[in-house]
């Protein structure tokens, strides 16, 4: 398991704010909005609107947000036009990250961006730096404790599924799916299991790993600004921490 994923895992467990609920809805809506607006306002024709919905009610977002999301997609409520980018750099030790950026003014966004790395240490890069790091799958992740049948069983009706590989650790069970065999996929897991998390993501093929604990604290941080920030989506890194310094840090 990816370094990063097990970062999000562990803080997905800590308690969310009131701020924090709020910019994720923000975050949410931007998602269905974008989806909306590429592929129409039906779910059932449209699998990016239908993963954003399911995104958006995983976490309690309100049925009246969702629905004004998606009528701003489609055009029926006047909205500022959202334009997906994907910005490249590193983080301190070398860490490759790359974000996923949904923005309505790209000079603000590209000026914010570039403090952010500069101020915790690290760089801005040229689009192409570190994306060859990275391969665009499904991820579906899930706690060990919730799977009722035996493990290696699971693992293999998820292959039967459509799955391309499937790993797992003492606590999460991750299983990796082509984009397009993703939402077949975890609608077939999904009836046997519940899901901790569910998206299309930037996974890293190789990991960088950290075993000093400052040059740890420096890279989160980092990572902590960039999700923070209103304009980013997601942030995806090739990080690897050990748990014991993980644990610290949380």
């Amino acid at each position: 398991m990816s370094g990063h994923s097990k970062w999000s895992t562990i803080k997905h467990k800590k308690a969310r704010t009131d701020e924090k609920k709020g910019k994720e809805y923000t975050k949410l809506a931007k998602e269905i909005i974008i989806a909306a607006r590429s592929g129409g306002g039906d779910p059932d024709s449209n699998s990016k609107l239908k993963l954003a919905i399911q995104n958006a009610k995983a976490v309690n977002m309100p049925n009246d947000n969702i629905a004004r999301a998606i009528k701003r997609g489609t055009g029926d409520i006047e909205s500022d036009m959202i334009e997906e980018l994907t910005y490249e750099g590193y983080a301190p030790g070398g860490v490759a990250v790359m974000l996923a950026i949904a923005t309505d003014n790209r000079n603000r966004t590209a000026s914010d961006i570039r403090h952010l790395f500069s101020k915790h240490n690290g760089n801005l890069g040229e689009n192409g730096c570190v994306a060859y790091m990275f391969d665009r799958v499904g991820l579906i992740e899930i706690n060990r404790e919730n799977i009722k049948v035996d493990v290696e069983e699971f693992m293999l009706q998820a292959i039967e599924a459509g799955a391309d590989d499937v790993k797992e650790d003492e606590d999460i069970v991750e299983i990796i799916t082509s984009p397009e065999n993703f939402m077949v996929v975890k609608e077939a897991v999904e009836k046997e299991v519940a899901l901790e998390e569910a998206d299309i993501v930037m996974m890293p093929s190789n990991t960088v790993e950290i075993n000093d604990e400052a040059m740890a604290a420096k890279i989160l941080k980092l990572i902590d600004v960039l999700e923070d920030h209103d304009d980013v989506q997601n942030v995806y890194a090739n990080f690897s921490i050990p748990d014991e310094i993980l644990e610290k840090l949380v």
